[in-house]
């Protein structure tokens, strides 16, 4: 080979677009939890696209978990090849309902969040174990055709949810929060994921609003492959540490 064409095939090689080098990857689906939105995952994302993968952060719709489950998997539905599907907080338990029956989902990731059997509900899974300090700042707000939106008091939300992210950026998302249904935290799972697909569990060992211990507890029960505690951090692990986040991610997609 000549040397112009050597220097051609290396331009060619490094002009490789992220979508093609992602082909070999599994499709990386983030589903967001209650009180907040897909831009919680802005940083495991940034990671995740510099590594190379597709990623897709769903709008979670937080009305109820059968709902929001069927909304995740008409996206899971949407990918050509494998998907790692993965959860945050109330997310967890809306994908381990959405996978049931997915056949391109290769694993689930619970990042703070519930991984709910059949029958149990993330407000029953949050009382298992002391811990919680939720209830005492929610605030609800009454919806027209019946029910309750839950929002976290406004000033409260930074400690509670957030107190390893700066305080600024904490109050910002205390202003943007997405409320979920009374009805959604209270309603029981019908399928239960994780007892077929392989499952990786990330949470603070600071977290207010779901019990390390019943993390851990759900973790040992769905007999994760790997479980990592990220010491100090708060419930929004994936902003305080998002590269923490992205590697075990990342491990599931192997």
């Amino acid at each position: 080979m000549t040397r112009s064409l050597l220097r051609a095939a290396m331009v060619a090689a490094l002009a490789v677009s992220p979508a093609a080098f992602a082909a070999d990857k599994p499709t990386v689906v983030l589903v967001h939890g209650a009180l907040a939105d897909a831009s919680s995952w802005s940083g495991v994302i940034e990671q995740l696209h510099k590594d190379g993968y597709t990623v897709i952060a769903a709008a979670n719709p937080l009305r109820s978990v059968k709902t929001d489950a069927a909304s995740i998997a008409d996206v899971v539905k949407s990918v050509k090849g494998p998907v790692v599907l993965v959860g945050h907080s109330y997310g967890g338990s809306v994908i381990t309902e959405a996978a049931e029956g997915q056949s391109n989902v290769k694993s689930l990731v619970y990042v703070a969040a519930f991984s709910p059997d059949v029958g149990e509900s993330a407000a029953g899974l949050s009382g298992k174990f002391p811990g919680s300090t939720l209830g005492s700042v929610l605030t609800p707000v009454p919806l027209t055709g019946g029910g309750k939106d839950l929002y976290v008091i406004q000033d409260k939300f930074p400690e509670q949810f957030a107190a390893d992210v700066p305080k600024k950026q904490a109050t910002i998302m205390a202003a943007e929060q997405r409320p979920i249904t009374e009805e959604a935290l209270n309603e029981a799972e019908t399928a239960a994921a994780w007892k077929h697909i392989p499952s990786w569990h990330i949470y603070g060992s600071k977290d207010k609003n779901i019990p390390p211990a019943s993390m851990k507890f759900m973790a040992e029960r769905a007999k994760s492959k790997e479980t990592v505690v990220v010491e100090g951090a708060s419930h929004v692990v994936m902003i305080s540490h998002p590269d923490k986040v992205a590697k075990i991610i990342e491990d599931a997609a192997k």
